[in-house]
Protein backbone atom coordinates (compact mmCIF):
# COMPACT_ATOMS: atom_id res chain seq x y z
CA UNK A 1 0.00 0.00 0.00
CA UNK A 2 1.78 3.44 -1.06
CA UNK A 3 2.16 6.00 1.67
CA UNK A 4 -0.62 8.09 -0.07
CA UNK A 5 -3.20 5.82 0.73
CA UNK A 6 -1.69 4.63 4.41
CA UNK A 7 -1.92 8.42 5.42
CA UNK A 8 -5.69 8.38 3.73
CA UNK A 9 -6.88 5.76 5.83
CA UNK A 10 -5.29 6.67 8.95
CA UNK A 11 -5.36 10.65 9.20
CA UNK A 12 -8.11 12.39 9.96
CA UNK A 13 -9.95 14.29 6.96
CA UNK A 14 -11.32 17.52 6.60
CA UNK A 15 -13.96 18.65 4.31
CA UNK A 16 -12.71 19.46 0.73
CA UNK A 17 -9.63 17.73 1.03
CA UNK A 18 -9.08 15.75 -1.94
CA UNK A 19 -8.06 12.03 -1.95
CA UNK A 20 -6.99 9.05 -4.90
CA UNK A 21 -7.45 5.72 -4.22
CA UNK A 22 -6.86 2.97 -6.83
CA UNK A 23 -6.74 5.86 -9.10
CA UNK A 24 -10.36 7.67 -8.18
CA UNK A 25 -10.09 11.12 -7.07
CA UNK A 26 -12.97 12.64 -4.81
CA UNK A 27 -13.01 15.14 -2.21
CA UNK A 28 -13.97 14.60 1.32
CA UNK A 29 -17.76 15.18 2.44
CA UNK A 30 -19.80 15.13 5.38
CA UNK A 31 -21.38 11.88 3.45
CA UNK A 32 -17.87 10.36 4.08
CA UNK A 33 -17.59 7.79 6.80
CA UNK A 34 -14.44 8.18 9.35
CA UNK A 35 -12.37 5.44 9.60
CA UNK A 36 -13.74 4.78 13.07
CA UNK A 37 -17.28 4.60 11.80
CA UNK A 38 -16.42 2.04 9.14
CA UNK A 39 -15.00 0.00 11.72
CA UNK A 40 -17.88 0.39 13.90
CA UNK A 41 -19.99 -1.38 10.64
CA UNK A 42 -17.87 -4.49 10.72
CA UNK A 43 -18.67 -5.45 14.11
CA UNK A 44 -22.38 -5.29 13.36
CA UNK A 45 -24.86 -7.22 11.36
CA UNK A 46 -28.23 -8.93 10.87
CA UNK A 47 -29.25 -9.95 14.29
CA UNK A 48 -32.70 -10.38 13.36
CA UNK A 49 -31.95 -12.98 10.39
CA UNK A 50 -29.89 -14.92 12.92
CA UNK A 51 -32.71 -14.88 15.92
CA UNK A 52 -35.21 -15.97 13.04
CA UNK A 53 -33.28 -18.54 11.57
CA UNK A 54 -32.55 -20.20 15.28
CA UNK A 55 -36.65 -19.97 15.57
CA UNK A 56 -37.35 -21.34 12.19
CA UNK A 57 -34.61 -24.19 12.58
CA UNK A 58 -35.64 -25.17 16.33
CA UNK A 59 -39.55 -24.59 16.12
CA UNK A 60 -40.79 -24.59 12.47
CA UNK A 61 -38.50 -27.16 10.95
CA UNK A 62 -40.26 -30.22 8.92
CA UNK A 63 -40.08 -32.79 10.89
CA UNK A 64 -38.80 -35.00 8.08
CA UNK A 65 -35.79 -32.76 7.81
CA UNK A 66 -32.30 -34.44 7.57
CA UNK A 67 -30.22 -31.37 8.13
CA UNK A 68 -31.76 -27.73 9.73
CA UNK A 69 -29.45 -25.86 8.26
CA UNK A 70 -31.05 -26.86 4.68
CA UNK A 71 -34.54 -26.17 5.50
CA UNK A 72 -36.07 -23.18 3.00
CA UNK A 73 -35.88 -20.54 5.69
CA UNK A 74 -38.16 -18.21 3.11
CA UNK A 75 -40.42 -20.54 3.01
CA UNK A 76 -41.23 -21.14 6.72
CA UNK A 77 -41.25 -17.61 7.55
CA UNK A 78 -44.10 -16.89 4.77
CA UNK A 79 -45.76 -19.41 7.23
CA UNK A 80 -45.18 -19.17 10.35
CA UNK A 81 -44.39 -15.06 10.72
CA UNK A 82 -47.52 -14.85 12.79
CA UNK A 83 -46.67 -17.52 15.47
CA UNK A 84 -43.60 -15.78 16.77
CA UNK A 85 -42.44 -12.35 17.64
CA UNK A 86 -39.03 -11.91 15.65
CA UNK A 87 -40.33 -13.78 12.75
CA UNK A 88 -43.48 -11.34 12.50
CA UNK A 89 -41.00 -8.47 13.50
CA UNK A 90 -38.71 -9.12 10.31
CA UNK A 91 -41.74 -10.11 8.30
CA UNK A 92 -43.29 -6.55 9.00
CA UNK A 93 -39.47 -4.73 7.87
CA UNK A 94 -39.99 -6.27 4.52
CA UNK A 95 -43.55 -5.95 3.85
CA UNK A 96 -44.62 -2.71 5.50
CA UNK A 97 -42.46 -1.00 3.47
CA UNK A 98 -41.21 3.08 4.22
CA UNK A 99 -42.77 5.90 2.24
CA UNK A 100 -39.78 6.32 -0.18
CA UNK A 101 -40.83 2.95 -1.62
CA UNK A 102 -42.43 4.47 -5.21
CA UNK A 103 -43.23 1.09 -7.57
CA UNK A 104 -43.29 3.24 -10.13
CA UNK A 105 -39.68 4.54 -9.72
CA UNK A 106 -38.77 1.20 -8.49
CA UNK A 107 -39.46 -0.11 -12.36
CA UNK A 108 -37.97 2.62 -13.86
CA UNK A 109 -34.93 1.10 -11.65
CA UNK A 110 -35.48 -2.16 -13.41
CA UNK A 111 -35.31 -0.77 -16.95
CA UNK A 112 -32.09 0.76 -16.70
CA UNK A 113 -30.43 -2.85 -15.28
CA UNK A 114 -31.42 -3.37 -18.84
CA UNK A 115 -30.99 -0.19 -21.47
CA UNK A 116 -27.56 -0.40 -20.94
CA UNK A 117 -27.47 -4.35 -21.78
CA UNK A 118 -23.44 -5.45 -22.22
CA UNK A 119 -22.07 -2.88 -20.95
CA UNK A 120 -23.99 -3.28 -17.69
CA UNK A 121 -23.22 -7.29 -17.73
CA UNK A 122 -19.21 -6.04 -18.20
CA UNK A 123 -19.39 -3.91 -15.25
CA UNK A 124 -20.79 -5.71 -12.39
CA UNK A 125 -19.12 -8.84 -13.98
CA UNK A 126 -15.38 -7.24 -13.89
CA UNK A 127 -15.39 -4.84 -11.74
CA UNK A 128 -17.84 -5.19 -9.07
CA UNK A 129 -17.69 -8.99 -8.85
CA UNK A 130 -13.70 -9.92 -10.05
CA UNK A 131 -12.62 -6.84 -9.30
CA UNK A 132 -14.34 -6.30 -5.71
CA UNK A 133 -13.72 -9.57 -4.69
CA UNK A 134 -9.68 -9.42 -5.69
CA UNK A 135 -9.42 -6.46 -3.80
CA UNK A 136 -11.27 -7.05 -0.95
CA UNK A 137 -8.98 -8.24 2.34
CA UNK A 138 -12.37 -9.37 4.40
CA UNK A 139 -14.75 -10.21 2.34
CA UNK A 140 -12.15 -12.96 0.90
CA UNK A 141 -11.50 -14.22 4.21
CA UNK A 142 -14.93 -15.43 4.09
CA UNK A 143 -15.41 -16.80 0.64
CA UNK A 144 -12.74 -18.74 0.83
CA UNK A 145 -13.94 -20.66 4.25
CA UNK A 146 -17.16 -21.39 2.52
CA UNK A 147 -14.93 -23.79 -0.61
CA UNK A 148 -17.43 -22.56 -2.72
CA UNK A 149 -15.02 -20.22 -5.13
CA UNK A 150 -12.77 -23.07 -6.99
CA UNK A 151 -12.66 -23.39 -10.20
CA UNK A 152 -14.53 -25.79 -10.80
CA UNK A 153 -17.97 -24.25 -8.42
CA UNK A 154 -16.68 -20.45 -9.40
CA UNK A 155 -18.75 -20.09 -12.24
CA UNK A 156 -21.96 -21.85 -10.53
CA UNK A 157 -21.09 -19.24 -8.30
CA UNK A 158 -21.34 -16.61 -10.20
CA UNK A 159 -24.72 -17.58 -12.36
CA UNK A 160 -26.27 -17.61 -8.88
CA UNK A 161 -25.19 -14.14 -8.51
CA UNK A 162 -26.53 -13.28 -11.63
CA UNK A 163 -29.60 -15.41 -11.19
CA UNK A 164 -30.48 -12.69 -7.76
CA UNK A 165 -30.01 -9.68 -9.78
CA UNK A 166 -32.38 -10.91 -12.67
CA UNK A 167 -34.91 -12.06 -10.45
CA UNK A 168 -34.89 -8.59 -8.36
CA UNK A 169 -35.12 -6.53 -11.69
CA UNK A 170 -37.51 -9.02 -13.52
CA UNK A 171 -40.00 -6.78 -13.04
CA UNK A 172 -42.67 -4.85 -10.31
CA UNK A 173 -44.66 -8.66 -9.71
CA UNK A 174 -41.43 -10.23 -8.55
CA UNK A 175 -39.81 -7.58 -6.30
CA UNK A 176 -42.83 -6.65 -4.77
CA UNK A 177 -43.84 -8.41 -1.20
CA UNK A 178 -44.33 -12.33 -2.24
CA UNK A 179 -42.35 -11.81 -5.71
CA UNK A 180 -39.98 -14.36 -6.55
CA UNK A 181 -36.80 -11.32 -6.46
CA UNK A 182 -38.24 -10.59 -2.81
CA UNK A 183 -38.09 -14.47 -1.85
CA UNK A 184 -34.59 -14.51 -3.27
CA UNK A 185 -33.60 -11.44 -1.64
CA UNK A 186 -34.87 -12.90 1.66
CA UNK A 187 -33.11 -16.59 1.26
CA UNK A 188 -29.78 -14.64 0.38
CA UNK A 189 -29.90 -13.27 3.76
CA UNK A 190 -30.34 -16.04 5.45
CA UNK A 191 -27.70 -17.68 3.90
CA UNK A 192 -25.99 -14.84 4.61
CA UNK A 193 -26.53 -15.39 8.50
CA UNK A 194 -25.98 -19.04 8.66
CA UNK A 195 -22.10 -18.51 7.04
CA UNK A 196 -22.01 -15.76 9.62
CA UNK A 197 -23.21 -18.23 11.95
CA UNK A 198 -21.04 -21.05 11.09
CA UNK A 199 -17.74 -19.34 10.83
CA UNK A 200 -18.51 -17.67 14.08
CA UNK A 201 -18.94 -21.17 15.81
CA UNK A 202 -15.97 -22.69 14.42
CA UNK A 203 -13.75 -19.48 15.41
CA UNK A 204 -15.12 -20.12 18.76
CA UNK A 205 -13.41 -23.47 19.63
CA UNK A 206 -10.59 -23.20 17.59
CA UNK A 207 -9.62 -19.35 17.07
CA UNK A 208 -6.83 -19.33 14.57
CA UNK A 209 -9.94 -20.55 11.84
CA UNK A 210 -10.99 -17.09 12.09
CA UNK A 211 -9.86 -13.52 13.45
CA UNK A 212 -13.05 -11.19 13.77
CA UNK A 213 -10.94 -8.87 15.07
CA UNK A 214 -8.97 -8.52 11.97
CA UNK A 215 -11.19 -9.24 9.46
CA UNK A 216 -14.85 -7.91 10.79
CA UNK A 217 -17.66 -10.11 11.81
CA UNK A 218 -18.69 -12.47 8.83
CA UNK A 219 -20.92 -10.82 6.63
CA UNK A 220 -21.21 -8.10 8.68
CA UNK A 221 -23.25 -4.56 7.84
CA UNK A 222 -19.80 -3.07 6.01
CA UNK A 223 -19.86 -6.01 3.83
CA UNK A 224 -23.44 -6.04 3.14
CA UNK A 225 -23.24 -2.26 2.28
CA UNK A 226 -20.50 -3.17 0.13
CA UNK A 227 -22.82 -5.35 -1.76
CA UNK A 228 -25.34 -3.37 -2.45
CA UNK A 229 -23.09 -0.79 -3.58
CA UNK A 230 -21.57 -3.26 -6.22
CA UNK A 231 -24.67 -3.04 -7.58
CA UNK A 232 -25.58 0.27 -7.94
CA UNK A 233 -22.88 3.13 -6.92
CA UNK A 234 -19.94 0.76 -8.18
CA UNK A 235 -22.10 0.52 -11.64
CA UNK A 236 -23.43 4.25 -12.11
CA UNK A 237 -20.00 6.00 -11.08
CA UNK A 238 -17.35 3.08 -11.97
CA UNK A 239 -18.24 0.39 -14.38
CA UNK A 240 -20.45 2.66 -16.67
CA UNK A 241 -18.19 5.80 -16.88
CA UNK A 242 -15.20 3.66 -18.01
CA UNK A 243 -17.04 2.29 -20.61
CA UNK A 244 -18.04 5.79 -21.90
CA UNK A 245 -21.45 5.51 -20.50
CA UNK A 246 -22.75 8.44 -18.12
CA UNK A 247 -26.54 7.91 -16.53
CA UNK A 248 -28.86 10.65 -16.79
CA UNK A 249 -29.95 12.35 -13.41
CA UNK A 250 -33.20 10.29 -13.18
CA UNK A 251 -32.04 6.98 -13.96
CA UNK A 252 -29.76 7.51 -11.28
CA UNK A 253 -32.10 8.43 -8.64
CA UNK A 254 -34.40 5.34 -10.07
CA UNK A 255 -31.79 2.77 -10.01
CA UNK A 256 -30.63 3.40 -6.37
CA UNK A 257 -33.63 3.33 -5.41
CA UNK A 258 -34.60 0.09 -6.83
CA UNK A 259 -30.83 -1.24 -4.87
CA UNK A 260 -31.77 0.99 -1.45
CA UNK A 261 -35.45 -1.46 -1.59
CA UNK A 262 -33.37 -4.68 -2.41
CA UNK A 263 -31.14 -3.67 0.69
CA UNK A 264 -34.02 -3.16 3.22
CA UNK A 265 -35.05 -6.86 1.86
CA UNK A 266 -31.59 -7.99 2.69
CA UNK A 267 -31.37 -6.68 6.31
CA UNK A 268 -28.72 -3.85 4.85
CA UNK A 269 -28.67 -0.08 6.23
CA UNK A 270 -30.11 1.89 3.67
CA UNK A 271 -29.70 5.27 5.07
CA UNK A 272 -26.09 5.33 3.07
CA UNK A 273 -28.47 5.06 -0.60
CA UNK A 274 -31.07 7.82 0.43
CA UNK A 275 -29.25 10.46 -2.53
CA UNK A 276 -26.54 10.02 -5.14
CA UNK A 277 -24.02 11.79 -3.12
CA UNK A 278 -24.12 9.27 0.05
CA UNK A 279 -24.52 6.90 -2.29
CA UNK A 280 -21.14 7.94 -4.43
CA UNK A 281 -20.04 8.66 -0.69
CA UNK A 282 -20.37 4.72 0.17
CA UNK A 283 -18.34 3.68 -3.17
CA UNK A 284 -15.53 5.86 -2.08
CA UNK A 285 -15.37 4.81 1.26
CA UNK A 286 -15.13 1.14 0.45
CA UNK A 287 -11.91 2.15 -2.31
CA UNK A 288 -9.90 3.95 0.74
CA UNK A 289 -10.61 1.30 3.13
CA UNK A 290 -11.95 -1.88 2.09
CA UNK A 291 -9.71 -2.24 -1.07
CA UNK A 292 -6.99 -4.06 -0.35
CA UNK A 293 -5.64 -6.77 -2.25
CA UNK A 294 -3.83 -10.25 -0.68
CA UNK A 295 -3.19 -13.38 -1.71
CA UNK A 296 -6.13 -14.67 -0.66
CA UNK A 297 -8.25 -12.39 -2.73
CA UNK A 298 -6.14 -12.48 -5.42
CA UNK A 299 -6.68 -16.66 -5.62
CA UNK A 300 -10.22 -15.95 -5.78
CA UNK A 301 -9.98 -13.45 -8.78
CA UNK A 302 -7.56 -15.55 -10.50
CA UNK A 303 -10.10 -18.98 -9.89
CA UNK A 304 -12.68 -16.73 -11.44
CA UNK A 305 -10.94 -15.78 -14.19
CA UNK A 306 -10.03 -19.55 -14.84
CA UNK A 307 -13.84 -20.18 -14.50
CA UNK A 308 -14.89 -18.04 -17.58
CA UNK A 309 -12.10 -18.31 -19.50
CA UNK A 310 -13.34 -19.73 -22.89
CA UNK A 311 -16.44 -21.07 -21.46
CA UNK A 312 -20.15 -20.63 -23.04
CA UNK A 313 -21.60 -18.32 -24.16
CA UNK A 314 -19.26 -16.15 -24.76
CA UNK A 315 -15.92 -18.25 -24.86
CA UNK A 316 -14.18 -15.28 -23.92
CA UNK A 317 -9.87 -15.62 -24.07
CA UNK A 318 -8.18 -14.91 -20.89
CA UNK A 319 -6.28 -12.02 -22.60
CA UNK A 320 -9.99 -10.52 -23.48
CA UNK A 321 -11.04 -11.10 -19.90
CA UNK A 322 -7.82 -9.88 -18.38
CA UNK A 323 -7.92 -6.78 -20.35
CA UNK A 324 -11.80 -6.11 -19.33
CA UNK A 325 -10.85 -6.06 -15.53
CA UNK A 326 -7.44 -3.79 -16.33
CA UNK A 327 -10.26 -1.45 -18.45
CA UNK A 328 -12.79 -1.07 -15.36
CA UNK A 329 -10.61 -1.33 -12.45
CA UNK A 330 -7.56 0.60 -13.76
CA UNK A 331 -4.17 -0.51 -13.80
CA UNK A 332 -3.03 0.11 -10.33
CA UNK A 333 -5.50 -2.00 -8.55
CA UNK A 334 -5.24 -4.71 -11.33
CA UNK A 335 -1.35 -4.99 -10.71
CA UNK A 336 -2.20 -4.94 -7.15
CA UNK A 337 -4.19 -8.09 -8.26
CA UNK A 338 -1.27 -9.44 -10.33
CA UNK A 339 -3.64 -9.48 -13.21
CA UNK A 340 -1.64 -9.74 -16.45
CA UNK A 341 -0.91 -7.07 -18.58
CA UNK A 342 -2.64 -7.89 -22.17
CA UNK A 343 -0.96 -6.76 -25.45
CA UNK A 344 -1.79 -3.76 -27.13
CA UNK A 345 -4.18 -5.73 -29.59
CA UNK A 346 -6.06 -6.57 -26.99
CA UNK A 347 -6.39 -2.95 -25.41
CA UNK A 348 -7.62 -1.48 -29.21
CA UNK A 349 -10.39 -4.33 -28.69
CA UNK A 350 -11.30 -3.21 -25.42
CA UNK A 351 -11.30 0.23 -26.73
CA UNK A 352 -13.14 -0.74 -30.09
CA UNK A 353 -15.82 -2.36 -27.54
CA UNK A 354 -16.16 0.71 -25.60
CA UNK A 355 -17.29 2.99 -28.54
CA UNK A 356 -19.68 0.22 -29.78
CA UNK A 357 -21.07 0.15 -26.23
CA UNK A 358 -21.20 3.86 -25.50
CA UNK A 359 -22.86 4.72 -29.56
CA UNK A 360 -25.48 1.56 -29.28
CA UNK A 361 -26.39 2.52 -25.88
CA UNK A 362 -27.00 6.55 -26.33
CA UNK A 363 -28.83 5.77 -29.66
CA UNK A 364 -31.11 3.16 -27.79
CA UNK A 365 -31.97 5.13 -24.79
CA UNK A 366 -33.41 8.09 -26.77
CA UNK A 367 -35.63 6.16 -29.37
CA UNK A 368 -38.38 4.55 -27.24
CA UNK A 369 -38.80 1.97 -29.57
CA UNK A 370 -35.36 0.82 -29.61
CA UNK A 371 -35.36 0.97 -25.58
CA UNK A 372 -38.35 -0.86 -25.19
CA UNK A 373 -37.21 -3.73 -27.92
CA UNK A 374 -33.24 -3.53 -26.01
CA UNK A 375 -34.90 -4.05 -22.10
CA UNK A 376 -36.85 -7.05 -23.42
CA UNK A 377 -34.90 -8.70 -25.65
CA UNK A 378 -31.68 -8.49 -23.21
CA UNK A 379 -33.98 -9.11 -19.92
CA UNK A 380 -34.51 -12.49 -22.25
CA UNK A 381 -30.61 -13.69 -22.91
CA UNK A 382 -29.18 -12.88 -19.90
CA UNK A 383 -32.06 -15.31 -18.34
CA UNK A 384 -30.94 -17.41 -21.70
CA UNK A 385 -27.72 -17.50 -20.35
CA UNK A 386 -28.25 -18.50 -16.78
CA UNK A 387 -30.52 -21.27 -16.98
CA UNK A 388 -29.49 -23.14 -20.07
CA UNK A 389 -27.24 -25.87 -19.85
CA UNK A 390 -26.46 -25.82 -23.46
CA UNK A 391 -24.58 -22.44 -22.54
CA UNK A 392 -23.24 -24.37 -19.24
CA UNK A 393 -25.75 -22.75 -17.20
CA UNK A 394 -27.67 -23.57 -14.04
CA UNK A 395 -29.89 -25.32 -15.75
CA UNK A 396 -32.59 -24.83 -13.10
CA UNK A 397 -33.50 -22.07 -10.72
CA UNK A 398 -31.27 -22.12 -7.23
CA UNK A 399 -32.81 -21.48 -3.77
CA UNK A 400 -29.49 -20.04 -2.19
CA UNK A 401 -29.56 -23.02 0.51
CA UNK A 402 -26.25 -24.08 2.38
CA UNK A 403 -24.83 -25.91 -0.14
CA UNK A 404 -20.60 -24.89 0.44
CA UNK A 405 -20.25 -25.53 4.11
CA UNK A 406 -17.44 -23.83 6.09
CA UNK A 407 -15.70 -26.50 7.91
CA UNK A 408 -12.41 -26.77 9.72
CA UNK A 409 -9.76 -27.36 6.96
CA UNK A 410 -12.19 -26.81 4.01
CA UNK A 411 -10.98 -23.74 1.82
CA UNK A 412 -10.63 -22.84 -1.28
CA UNK A 413 -7.24 -22.99 -2.59
CA UNK A 414 -5.77 -21.75 -6.08
CA UNK A 415 -5.49 -23.95 -8.53
CA UNK A 416 -2.93 -24.82 -11.53
CA UNK A 417 -3.25 -23.27 -15.22
CA UNK A 418 -4.36 -25.57 -17.44
CA UNK A 419 -4.87 -24.49 -21.30
CA UNK A 420 -8.03 -24.94 -22.42
CA UNK A 421 -9.25 -25.51 -26.01
CA UNK A 422 -10.96 -22.92 -28.21
CA UNK A 423 -14.16 -25.07 -29.19
CA UNK A 424 -15.95 -22.12 -31.27
CA UNK A 425 -15.04 -19.74 -34.08
CA UNK A 426 -17.63 -17.36 -33.06
CA UNK A 427 -15.95 -16.32 -29.44
CA UNK A 428 -15.62 -12.98 -27.34
CA UNK A 429 -12.75 -12.07 -28.99
CA UNK A 430 -13.90 -12.06 -32.70
CA UNK A 431 -16.82 -10.45 -31.73
CA UNK A 432 -14.90 -7.76 -29.76
CA UNK A 433 -12.50 -7.34 -33.19
CA UNK A 434 -15.88 -7.07 -35.33
CA UNK A 435 -17.21 -4.48 -33.07
CA UNK A 436 -13.42 -2.14 -32.94
CA UNK A 437 -13.78 -2.41 -37.49
CA UNK A 438 -17.01 -0.84 -37.27
CA UNK A 439 -16.29 2.46 -35.94
CA UNK A 440 -12.53 2.15 -38.06
CA UNK A 441 -14.65 1.21 -41.29
CA UNK A 442 -17.05 4.38 -40.25
CA UNK A 443 -14.29 6.78 -39.78
CA UNK A 444 -12.58 5.39 -43.06
CA UNK A 445 -15.95 5.86 -45.04
CA UNK A 446 -16.41 9.65 -43.34
CA UNK A 447 -12.79 10.26 -44.06
CA UNK A 448 -13.34 9.31 -47.79
CA UNK A 449 -16.43 10.88 -48.17
CA UNK A 450 -15.21 13.68 -46.80
CA UNK A 451 -12.48 13.76 -49.19
CA UNK A 452 -14.69 13.36 -52.41
CA UNK A 453 -17.10 16.17 -51.57
CA UNK A 454 -14.00 18.95 -50.98
CA UNK A 455 -12.45 17.36 -54.00
CA UNK A 456 -16.03 18.03 -55.81
CA UNK A 457 -16.23 21.67 -54.40
CA UNK A 458 -12.27 22.33 -55.33
CA UNK A 459 -13.25 21.59 -59.39
CA UNK A 460 -16.25 23.34 -58.92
Amino acid sequence: MSAQKKQDIDSTPFHGEVHVTWGHKFRWTADHLSREEYNRLRMTYDRLAEDCLEVLETKFAPADAKTPSRIDAYALLEKHHAEDAALSRLWSEVTELPPWVDWEQIARGQDVYYRYGAATLNGLAYQSLIGGTGSSSDVSEVLTRTGGFSVKTARRRLLETQQFSLQVTESLASIRPGGAGFATALRVRFLHARVRRRIMQLAATRPSYYCAEKHGVPVNDADSIGTIAAFSSNLIWGGLPRQGIYLRPQEILDYLALWRLVGLYMGVPTDHFATPEKAKAIMEINLLYSYNPTPTSKMLAWNMIRALELEPPFYASRALIEVNIRWLNGNELADAMDISRPTPYYWALRAGQTVYFAAMCYINRNIPLFDRWQIRTFRRELWSIVLDERKNGLGSLSVFDFEYLPGIGFQTHGEGDVEKPVRVFWTADRRALFGLLIPVAFMMAATWATFRILTFLSII
